[in-house]
């Protein structure tokens, strides 16, 4: 296609200049240019088509970066991004030192928060719009809240708070019917059809003024007015209130979001109406591009895939080994055929962690609880309380916002949840949001708190069938991407390590898959290799104190390895114990320093932090020469 507007467009003052008919054209570059960028440099797709009028409409109307976007979730921004100066450093993308992957106010003065995990912008915008307030910065804020994202517990939070607080806040919710997979849940289904009517609500504008001029109404008792004229508007149109209104929100919808002219007008009538706001919006995701249309939840990040026939670009080899998610997905139906106890948890990612795999067969006892990962931790609580067994399916850098549950709900009463935490250590160009750094850090302090890491296959399949049967909470952390086959050794018991290969100078602790990597190093080492002992640790907590006192007493040099923060993680442990029964060994931990790690191939992440096989060689190397 050939951009007739487009590639005169390097910021939103460039788009407020062109004339409102030319806004449909805009539109479809901005959808052309995204699906040929991302047919080669593979990125969030879908969730950014279904939003280009939108993103079109609101730079249209409001004056950013002095008004305020807040995106939420990060999926649906990349027309953002190309429309706030980064059109021509879009192809890099999610690469290393290129553009990140989601709004971030490092980046882009135009990105007003970050947005790497979903439910976060009502909070946030409520804040800027009541701090903006404060100290007299004259300014919209606009909170895009979609992709599933509705459904989580602190959107609610900010709902309630928006209702309590003087501020002229516009929410615009974004349904699609879709988080990567299809939503699920009552909210969905509650989202109401209510007609946005312009003659109504400029009559009821001009009601309200008139009100206050006469003192009928003031600001202790406005509430109560707002209530009778929803009510109102509920009988003249002949649909009932909604939560929205209830909780005293002004309510327009639902809006074609399809319709940039549309969304131009509706912005434009209701952008400077006083008190909180909601705009309903109806969109499709991967609008469009036929295919993306057509299999929303392929097409949510589809890797590289050819223009013109939607043909997807696979991974070459007969031979592959499967990812660990779908290790996960087959061993966690073969254990329910198996055992009725066992269910399935998961925060809208049942394709992600491949429990459409048991979803498929037994659907009934595989619950998708959205995009909701406290509720996902405490409803596996109960459903543990009640003699099931769950096993709780979620995201190593998601599983952070649910730290109290794991706590209160799960440990502190020591019920029997099987929490498997997939895309543990570096993810790769999704970047620091995503980074399943901190869970091994995170877990161990908590009592009563089982830990594992397999470093294959075979480990993760017999983890999940001791967990099964292990009376108290439990944690298997494994890393994205494939998987490695192993020996089953026929020895793996909760709490006891494995010595892979003896050494006489050195020794090596690894936990989890990233020992894979320790062996293809000592392998790199040749005749030094002799000199370097290896133990699969397997268990962070209870860790194996009979390794620990054996490579006490017979090493001076130590090092350990985790596909994590080295503060309080293995290498921790390792020094606790250490440091407890008085040995002194010199002890070196290789793992991430601590930072945030930025977005980049898994390939170039590990070298830059020096946990790829050179890297850990190059250790091993100045190890044996002191």
């Amino acid at each position: 296609m050939e951009y007739k507007y487009l590639n005169t467009l390097y910021n939103p003052s460039d788009l407020k200049v062109l004339p409102l008919d030319t806004l449909p054209q805009v539109c479809e570059e901005v959808r052309d240019f995204i699906v040929q960028e991302l047919s080669q440099n593979p990125g969030h797709l879908g969730s950014s088509l279904g939003t280009v009028e939108l993103t079109v409409a609101l730079h249209y109307v409001f004056d950013t970066p002095n008004d305020q976007l807040v995106w939420d979730v990060g999926h649906q921004a990349y027309a953002h991004k190309i429309l706030t100066g980064r059109r021509e450093r879009f192809h890099t993308n999610r690469q290393f030192k290129g553009l990140a992957p989601f709004p971030s106010p490092m980046e882009s003065e135009y990105d007003a928060f970050i947005a790497g995990h979903a439910s976060n912008s009502i909070s946030a915008a409520l804040g800027i719009e009541i701090g903006s307030q404060k100290v007299r910065q004259d300014r919209h804020v606009v909170a895009v809240i979609g992709d599933g994202a509705m459904t989580g517990g602190l959107a609610f939070e900010g709902l309630n708070n928006t209702s309590m607080n003087k501020n002229n806040l516009l929410i615009v919710l974004n349904d699609n019917n879709m988080a990567i997979d299809p939503i699920k849940g009552g909210f969905t289904q509650y989202l109401v059809d209510l007609t946005t009517s312009e003659r109504y609500n400029r009559w009821r504008w001009w009601g309200y003024r008139v009100a206050r001029k006469l003192h009928l109404i003031n600001d202790d008792n406005k509430g109560r007015v707002q209530r009778f004229t929803n009510n109102l508007k509920a009988l003249l149109t002949k649909q009932g209130n909604n939560i929205f209104q209830g909780l005293n929100l002004r309510y327009f919808g639902p809006a074609d979001g399809h319709d940039v002219l549309s969304l131009v007008r509706i912005f434009s009538e209701i952008k400077d109406y006083e008190g909180p706001k909601v705009l309903h919006i109806i969109t499709k995701k991967g609008k469009g591009y036929g295919p993306a249309e057509n299999d929303q939840t392929t097409w949510h990040a589809p890797g590289e895939f050819c223009v013109e026939n939607g043909k997807r670009k696979t991974e070459k080899g007969n031979n592959l080994e499967p990812l660990w998610q779908e290790v996960f997905g087959e061993q966690l139906l073969k254990m329910a055929k198996a055992d009725e106890r066992v269910v399935g948890v998961t925060p809208a990612m049942p394709s992600g962690c491949s429990m459409t795999i048991m979803q498929s067969e037994l659907p009934e006892r595989v619950f998708d609880v959205g995009i909701a990962e406290g509720h996902a931790v405490t409803f596996s609580a109960g459903m543990a309380k009640a003699g099931l067994v769950p096993y709780c399916n979620i995201y190593s850098s998601f599983l952070q916002r649910a730290y109290d549950n794991i706590i209160h709900d799960v440990a502190l009463p020591k019920l029997h949840v099987v929490f498997c935490i997939d895309r543990a250590g570096i993810v790769g160009n999704d970047g620091a949001t995503h980074h399943g750094l901190l869970d091994l850090a995170f877990l161990r302090p908590i009592p009563n708190m089982v830990i594992g890491a397999p470093m294959t296959k075979e480990d993760l399949e017999s983890m999940m069938l001791l967990a099964k049967e292990y009376d108290g909470p439990i944690a298997i952390r494994y890393p994205r991407g494939r998987s490695i086959s192993g020996i089953e050794d026929g020895k793996l018991t909760i709490g006891k390590g494995f010595c892979l290969k003896e050494g006489s100078k050195v020794a090596v602790l690894s936990i989890g898959a990233i020992g894979n990597t320790v062996s293809e190093a000592i392998e790199a080492l040749g005749e030094e290799a002799i000199q370097v002992a290896h133990y699969d640790m397997r268990w962070l907590k209870p860790i194996d104190e009979n390794i620990l006192h054996d490579i006490g007493q017979k090493f001076d040099t130590i090092i350990t390895v985790e596909d994590g923060v080295i503060s309080g993680g293995l290498g921790s442990a390792v020094l606790e114990f250490m440091a407890d029964n008085s040995y002194v060994p010199h002890v070196t931990r290789l793992g991430v320093r601590d930072q945030f790690v930025e977005h980049g191939s898994t390939k170039e992440l590990y070298q830059v932090l020096k946990l790829d096989k050179e890297g850990i060689c190059e250790s091993l190397l100045q190890a044996l020469e002191q």
